[in-house]
C-alpha cells in the first residue's frame, strides 16, 4: 500500500517548492550579471554554457556514476578533493595572472588578442 502523506505535510512541501522555484540560484544570478555587464550575446553564452554543464551532470547520472560515488565514500571523497583542487588552481591562476580586471561595462581583453 502507498503511504499518502498528510495534507499539513503536503502544504509545507508546497510551499518550500514554490519558494525555491521562486528563488534565483547562482546560475541565474550568473547569467543576469553578465548579461547586464556585457550584452545579450554574453548572456545567451553563459546560459548555453549553464546547460551544457547540466547536461553533464544528467548524462553521468544516467550513467550510473551517482549511484557509485554514493556507494564509495574513497571515490566521493577523490571526486570532491579533485573538484576543491581545480577551484583552488584556477583561484591561484587568477592571483597570479597581470591583466587587470575590466570596470563595469568592460569586457576584459581576450588573451589571444582577437576579439
Amino acid at each position: 500500500m502507498i503511504a499518502l502523506p498528510e495534507w499539513g505535510s503536503l502544504g509545507v512541501f508546497l510551499a518550500a517548492a514554490l519558494l525555491l522555484l521562486v528563488t534565483p540560484g547562482p546560475a541565474v544570478l550568473y547569467i543576469v550579471a553578465r548579461s547586464v555587464d556585457q550584452g545579450r550575446a554574453a548572456g545567451i553564452v553563459s546560459a548555453l554554457g549553464v546547460h551544457a554543464g547540466t547536461l553533464v551532470h544528467i548524462a553521468a547520472a544516467a550513467a550510473g556514476l551517482s549511484v557509485l560515488l554514493t556507494a564509495s565514500a574513497t571515490l566521493f571523497s577523490l571526486v570532491k578533493y579533485l573538484g576543491a583542487a581545480y577551484l583552488i588552481f584556477l583561484g591561484v591562476r587568477r592571483l597570479l595572472d597581470k591583466t587587470p580586471l575590466g570596470g563595469p561595462g568592460q569586457t576584459p581583453a581576450c588573451p589571444s588578442g582577437t576579439p
